[in-house]
């Protein structure tokens, strides 16, 4: 079984993202959710007794939100990142590099 973790960092201004909602689904159901801290990080996105089971996630994050808060205008409202967690037992952490024209994720460590 595996466990997951993200954070987001605004590339625009060089610093993590803090406030942003970020909800973890699979087969539409929602398993866990908060909101990024002063480092851009969620403590408890998913809970530690109850570790991912192979198959798909989606990470969803409301940055249109975050963009507004700030008046900083966005092409983006929500990114989702799909992602498949594998038959082998692991951690994935998934950084958001975020900026209000574009994004990038990758699997980091």
């Amino acid at each position: 079984m595996s466990t997951l973790s993200t954070h987001v960092l605004d590339t625009a201004l060089g610093k993590p993202a803090e406030g942003i909602r970020v909800t973890l689904e699979s087969d539409g159901a929602v398993l866990g959710s908060g909101v990024t801290d002063a480092d851009g990080r969620v403590a408890d996105l998913q809970p530690h007794e109850e570790p991912l089971r192979p198959g798909s996630y989606r990470l969803l994050y409301a940055v249109g939100e975050y963009f507004a808060s700030a008046g900083r205008p966005s092409l983006y409202t929500e990114i989702v990142v799909q992602l498949q967690i594998g038959e082998w037992a692991d951690h994935y952490h998934v950084p958001l590099l975020l900026s209000p024209f574009g994004y990038t994720t990758y699997r980091g460590s």
